[in-house]
């Protein structure tokens, strides 16, 4: 099948090409993201590949479906992104890598946390200007402490059992639908209120939808405890932005450590190093020195891109071929928000 590959980076160019050996699509890998100015580049291929920032609304599908298009293929697990109503309106698929490397992420989650928590990312810079000071590094042990994780998963279950097994935390977890192996860990499930106003630690692990949409706004900040820790590797509008700037400004909050941001898409996976960034709540946001950004790399392993890529090729095989779609997504089978 023909697919254009939208958004593409040269990791996207090397894996797929690689896992494309055992499948030979005829893939063009395109640079810009998709969205209504570019998608009438798709003109004439039965697939495109999209990954989370690009804009897959009932415009760009419109085009898509004029130009030939009855494909959507994601290459991650959110689908936000995409008006499954419209989709299915004009009769194009959507499929998605429902879990290509859940300890890619949890990792991940671990390591901001670590990092934000004992000051590694401030001690790391004064050491390359020789200053071995350490006042204002003091950070805390993560032992004993009572973490919140909302949404147990496959990523928030492997960070709440790393957590309770692992660093020896209390953990708590908002989820709809309880795990009874984490139970069985120690984990206690309690509602969202509860853990927020428990935790001093909280790590987000849920999709985005119009429940979970800034999840984390003033009022939940209100609820908790003071000196809160928060670090999402989710979604970033999990969070409202200004909020959390207020809840820094005020000492509320403690700490933040984020591979994702409300307003990433038009900032992040794309060198800036020259250029005058205009977003103010982000450059606000970067002047704390108890805030912690990555640009949504935590995925980034040679083990997830493996498992996207050949996944997300399978999908669009099993198209081509008129086979069942394991991994489509359909607006009705959604389960409520994790």
């Amino acid at each position: 099948m023909r697919v254009a590959v939208f958004n593409t980076k040269a990791y996207d160019r090397r894996f797929l090409s690689e896992a494309n050996a055992g499948f030979g699509h005829d893939l063009h890998f395109l640079e810009p993201r998709l969205e209504p100015a570019t998608a009438a580049l798709a003109a004439g291929h039965g697939a495109v590949c999209v990954f989370v920032n690009d804009i897959v609304d009932a415009g760009v599908l419109e085009a898509l479906a004029a130009g030939g298009t009855r494909l959507v293929a994601l290459r991650c697990a959110g689908f936000n992104n995409v008006d499954l109503a419209a989709a299915a309106r004009l009769g194009i698929d959507v499929v998605r890598v429902p879990a290509y490397s859940p300890h890619a992420v949890a990792e991940f989650t671990l390591g901001l946390l670590l990092a934000v928590d004992r000051k590694i990312p401030r001690a790391w810079t004064r050491v390359r200007e020789n200053n071995f000071a350490l006042d204002g590094l003091i950070g805390r042990n993560l032992h004993g402490r009572t973490v919140g994780v909302i949404g147990t998963g496959k990523i928030g279950a492997l960070v709440a059992r790393s957590l309770r097994l692992g660093f020896g935390c209390d953990v708590l977890a908002s989820d709809l639908y309880p795990d009874p192996a984490l139970e069985a860990a120690g984990v206690r499930y309690v509602p969202r209120d509860a853990l927020l106003r428990e935790a001093e630690i909280v790590s987000l692990h849920c999709p985005l939808t119009p429940d979970t949409r800034h999840l984390i706004d003033a009022a939940a900040i209100a609820l908790a405890r003071d000196g809160l820790v928060i670090v999402n590797t989710s979604r970033g509008a999990l969070i409202d932005t200004a909020a959390l700037i207020e809840g820094l400004k005020s000492r509320k909050i403690g700490a933040v450590a984020l591979d994702v941001y409300e307003q990433e898409a038009d900032l992040f996976f794309k060198d800036l190093s020259n250029e005058i960034v205009s977003d103010d709540q982000f450059q606000r946001l970067l002047t704390f020195p108890n805030v912690l950004v990555t640009g949504h790399q935590a995925f980034l392993t040679e083990e997830a891109l493996c498992a996207i890529a050949g996944t997300t090729l399978q999908s669009i095989a099993d198209a081509e071929a008129g086979s069942a779609l394991a991994n489509r997504v359909d607006a009705a089978k959604i389960a409520p928000a994790r």
